[in-house]
């Protein structure tokens, strides 16, 4: 019987070119599925570098990819998405470059707007709890304190 645990190092690249096309991986994310694949160390390390050489793996396009989803899609702040991101392992000039895809018109934009649709779906008939609640929503998202309480201060008016 043939045990399905055990791949070649050419069935494994074509199992991980797959795994990064799908969508965009780090390198953690990938090293972990190697691991699974449980290939022998030299096996790993030539894979990674195949799949950097042929631009499978690319960290600058995932911190972009990731900072531009998390940001248009969850409306993630900056703060939560650099913690994301350093939890992920990504480097410091990487998180600096996927930053850079959110333009500051937009950033703005959005959280003004997320930060009145919250304000104002919100029934909590006490204004001091009213006023926490939606501070820690906001920050739970990773938006920056002075622009929160900024916000705040205006809706409480």
């Amino acid at each position: 019987m043939h045990d399905k645990s055990i791949h070649t190092v050419d069935e494994a690249l074509i199992k991980l070119e797959n795994y990064c096309v799908y969508r965009e991986r780090y390198h953690k994310e990938v090293e972990r599925k190697i691991n699974e694949l449980k290939m022998i160390p030299e096996a790993k390390e030539k894979i990674i570098l195949h799949l950097i050489d042929h631009n499978f793996l690319n960290e600058e396009r995932y911190a972009k990819a990731f900072a531009r989803g998390k940001f248009r899609i969850k409306k993630w702040g900056k703060l939560r998405i650099v913690r994301e991101l350093k939890l992920r392992g990504i480097s410091k000039y990487n998180i600096e470059s996927g930053l850079k895809e959110i333009s500051e018109a937009e950033y703005h934009s959005a959280f003004h707007t997320l930060s009145e649709k919250k304000f104002d779906s919100m029934t909590e008939p006490n204004h001091i709890k009213k006023k926490r609640k939606l501070i820690n929503y906001l920050r739970y998202r990773g938006w920056e304190s002075h622009l929160i309480y900024e916000k705040v201060n205006e809706l409480f008016k």
